[in-house]
């Protein structure tokens, strides 16, 4: 009987265990790669839109200050943090898995056996999420290894950093290609997935972070053939009512849905929205005020008034604070305290409109906010062309693009003749007020040369702490460089 038995035939295999040769099977497998992709976008502890990705995002800017309630976030904000921190090492962690998800995708979407134009379509959607993984790094880190297969031994895991400069190369290769075969839509039922236009945008925006101005203008002009618009009502950007609309190139999709747990990681217990705007939200209703806007920000909207003499509608669409009739959560906003001594709390993408942040819309989740985070805006296209002229010393073609930006705030018509400087001024004035509090003004910043200057020029709690050529990157985790003997830490850490 021994005799009669072969090894092979008592080497079972586990039916109820997932292996990458059991997976790739159907596009149901392929729709829930994407799904476990696109949710680390979003992903509590280290998504760059969720809760702490927003914060880290957002704290190190001149106009955003974060509280000292989490050490670690408040240490980041004041340029005080060292490599050991706990939100760093989530941020790199996350944007990794979500490389490692992507190239899974691509090795083994051709298995499954669909068309053609399907295959090549998931390609382009996997290579867009790898890309934009590779851009939130390398803006926050610089040089950092640049991986495009799954590790085959543990070996593989240990490369060592590339050269900012190789990473953009990687970042726009990703972009154009997933450009090429990305649909212009997408399908009702997959709303929010990469489209062409998203793809157009991120490339547009990789070029312009390496100052190949005539490729991004050349890049995002596409973009402004393919429908887009800016929303009449700047406000309608940021509404749970008004998502997925004519302004939106690529927004995270959050949902009062899921689990009830917020901070469940992933698992059965996970909430599909996200946290951020009750931590930003005020004690009175609910929230942990972890975060805010400086007076610097509240001081920009107001250096220029609307045709008629009013503030810049942007200014009430982002911001809340003591005016004449303001209410926030259906309260005067003169029943909240601001014990930081700033004049002002962030209305943006706050659910203002309920009672409370305690939980979401439909009451499922604890402390979760179904508000998409709009990642790119058509009016960041419009400014990004705007810079993209100017920068090539044609500032005369940006008049049209800041015209739009401009209307739509009801400011009045710019004189005629600026030169370049006086254009990238107004550039970059729009800017800061145009999109506070979406992840954008310290790196808008760290690609003008003009950190240290405007971190000094405010009233950001730790400015003094601000080393210029160490604090415009993170340091590389400690935890990586402790298990990584291939890798080096980033200059002056």
């Amino acid at each position: 009987m021994l005799g009669g038995c072969k090894k092979s035939e008592l080497e079972l295999v586990n039916p109820n265990q997932i292996t990458s040769e059991t997976y790739w099977k159907t596009e149901t497998d392929v729709h829930s790669a994407f799904a476990a992709t696109y949710g680390l976008l979003r992903n509590v502890d280290g998504g760059f839109y969720g809760v702490r990705g927003i914060e880290l995002g957002n704290g190190r800017g001149d106009d955003f200050f974060l509280r000292n309630d989490v050490a670690d976030l408040y240490r980041l904000s004041t340029f005080t943090n060292n490599a050991d921190n706990g939100v760093l090492n989530s941020l790199w962690n996350i944007s990794y898995r979500g490389i490692f998800r992507a190239n899974q995708i691509l090795e083994n979407v051709a298995k499954v056996g669909l068309d053609d134009a399907k295959t090549k379509n998931y390609i382009a959607e996997a290579k867009f999420l790898r890309a934009l993984n590779y851009f939130i790094l390398t803006i926050n880190f610089g040089d950092v290894p640049i991986i495009l297969t799954t590790p085959a031994s543990t070996e593989d895991y240990f490369k060592p950093k590339a050269a900012e400069a190789d990473v953009w190369k990687q970042i726009i290769a990703d972009f154009q290609d997933a450009s090429v075969d990305l649909p212009a839509t997408q399908p009702s039922e997959w709303v929010g997935r990469a489209t062409k236009g998203a793809a157009l945008g991120y490339l547009g925006k990789a070029l312009l972070y390496t100052k190949d101005y005539a490729g991004a203008e050349s890049t995002l002009r596409q973009v402004t053939t393919m429908g887009y618009s800016l929303m009449a009502n700047y406000e309608d950007n940021f509404l749970v009512t008004k998502e997925n609309n004519a302004e939106s190139l690529f927004e995270v999709q959050l949902g009062d849905v899921g689990g009830t747990e917020a901070w469940g990681g992933e698992n059965a217990s996970q909430a599909l929205g996200v946290t951020t705007a009750q931590e930003f939200a005020p004690s009175e209703v609910g929230g942990w005020f972890e975060a805010g806007p400086t007076d610097k920000l509240f001081d920009e909207f107001q250096k220029e008034r609307t045709a008629t003499g009013e503030l810049d509608p942007r200014m009430y669409a982002t911001l809340i604070w003591n005016y004449s009739g303001a209410t926030f959560y259906k309260k005067p906003f003169t029943d909240f305290k601001l014990p930081f001594g700033y004049k002002s709390l962030f209305k943006k993408y706050q659910n203002y409109t309920q009672d409370n942040e305690l939980a979401g819309a439909s009451g499922a989740s604890n402390y979760t906010s179904s508000n998409n985070e709009r990642a790119l805006r058509y009016a960041d296209v419009i400014l990004m062309l705007a810079e993209a002229v100017t920068m090539q010393g044609r500032p005369a073609d940006a008049y049209p693009f800041v015209a739009q930006i401009r209307t739509r705030a009801k400011l009045a018509a710019l004189p005629a003749g600026y030169n370049q400087t006086q254009m990238m001024n107004e550039i970059v004035h729009q800017r800061m007020i145009e999109f506070a509090r979406e992840n954008q003004r310290f790196y808008d910043l760290k690609r003008w040369g003009l950190l240290q200057q405007e971190i000094a020029n405010s009233d950001k709690v730790g400015k003094q702490f601000f080393v210029a050529g160490k604090h415009d990157y993170f340091p590389i985790p400690q935890n990586e460089i402790n298990s990584n003997q291939a890798i080096v830490q980033n200059p002056k850490w």
